[in-house]
């Protein structure tokens, strides 16, 4: 079944403001809550439906990536948490909105929410970087990509906390003034998780962790951009006793490419020419992001010239549009001729047959710059 649009999940249009955004997401969280509907499948679905749309148009990237490109632009196997994909569960909703709901649930669902109390166990971020070229940003791809990750070793066991007994708090008593006060505060042997190691084979940290490389495919949306982040749900460091894994948070950045040049959305590149082509015009393969492309040089081109070719260059993220692919023409002076060349060119300089002769219609250096901007 097809995702439904997360404005009209939601309920907004495209130019809600954000405070908008989160009211109404408050709303549909209140209304489908499992406090509310217990057991009702349905009620739970669209629960996690609201809360997906939430996550995505709450965010300011990946609201404008989603506004470009739609569902298909967040990625596919990602999973959710960084707006690719689906998939989250009560545990990920709370630990990432509970301030939403206020007090109107007790501050949390199933044991998860409340100050003070047993933590979710949720195992810490990776962050890696990955280098990806012009075609591969403008295109979309598949990496797959080895991390060094921190996994539950076997055998490995935990027990209840002694301090906190598992409850995650510890209850202190204080005398005042005003007599006996009593405050809940998270629990310093166990940290709030409730448990502590209890058997932990050789090698393995005092959690209950090892070090292991793992390898990760990673969904490279079409459009992505330097420093742009993903979020690769589930694939970080496990949690220590047996929680929730953290994520793989993967950073964008552009290898620089030999031939093609970015300016923005724009794209610049090169074209050498013989003399003989430039008199007698010519036509030359290109490559750009899209694939190779054929391009014609009019007769009599000079050295300096530049053509435009529109929408070859890269996807502009903050609209529908794309950028232009600017082909700079130079023409190629050769440093050795032939005998019979030299003796060609020398009689047509002393004829004046190829004497310099601007016509006045050239353009300057600063009629060229201008005219890449107009």
């Amino acid at each position: 079944m097809s995702k439904r649009d997360y404005y009209e999940v939601l309920g907004v249009s495209k130019s809600a403001s954000a405070e908008e955004i989160k009211k109404a997401y408050r709303k549909q969280a209140l209304k489908y809550h499992p406090d509310k509907n217990p057991g009702d499948k349905e009620a739970e679905e669209k629960f996690k439906e609201a809360a997906e749309a939430y996550e995505v148009l709450s965010d300011d990237n990946k609201k404008a990536r989603y506004d470009q490109f739609g569902h298909a632009g967040m990625g596919g196997s990602g999973g959710f948490g960084g707006g690719f994909g689906g998939g989250m569960n009560m545990e990920d909703i709370f630990s990432q909105f509970g301030d939403i709901f206020g007090g109107h649930f007790g501050g949390g669902f199933g044991g998860f929410g409340g100050g003070g109390g047993r933590q979710q166990l949720r195992g810490s971020n990776l962050r890696v970087r990955i280098k990806l070229s012009l075609e591969e940003m403008v295109n979309g791809t598949q990496k797959t990509i080895k991390v060094k990750k921190l996994k539950g070793a076997p055998g490995a066991t935990s027990k209840t906390c002694p301090t906190c007994n598992g409850s995650g708090a510890q209850i202190k008593v204080m005398n005042t003034m005003f007599g006996q006060m009593q405050t809940q505060t998270t629990c310093g042997t166990c940290q709030g998780i409730g448990k502590v190691a209890d058997k932990i084979p050789s090698g393995a940290n005092e959690q209950g962790l090892v070090k292991e490389d793992e390898e990760v495919t990673i969904n490279i949306p079409a459009g992505a951009r330097e420093g742009i982040q993903l979020n690769v749900r589930g694939k970080g460091n496990d949690a220590p006793f047996g929680g929730n894994p953290g994520d793989l948070l993967v950073v964008v950045e552009e290898e620089e490419d030999s031939k093609i040049k970015r300016e923005g959305d724009n794209l610049h590149q090169e074209l050498f020419i013989s003399f003989a082509e430039a008199a007698l015009g010519t036509s030359k393969e290109i490559s750009t992001v899209g694939g190779k492309v054929k391009i014609k040089i009019d007769a009599g081109t000079q050295s300096g010239k530049i053509l435009r070719l529109a929408g070859k260059g890269l996807p502009s993220i903050d609209s529908y549009g794309k950028g232009d692919m600017f082909v700079h023409i130079n023409v190629w002076t050769p440093q050795k001729l032939t005998p019979e060349q030299k003796d060609f060119f020398e009689k047509q300089m002393q004829n004046g047959e190829m004497d310099a002769e601007p016509s006045g219609k050239e353009k300057s250096f600063f009629d060229k710059v201008k005219d890449l901007f107009s």
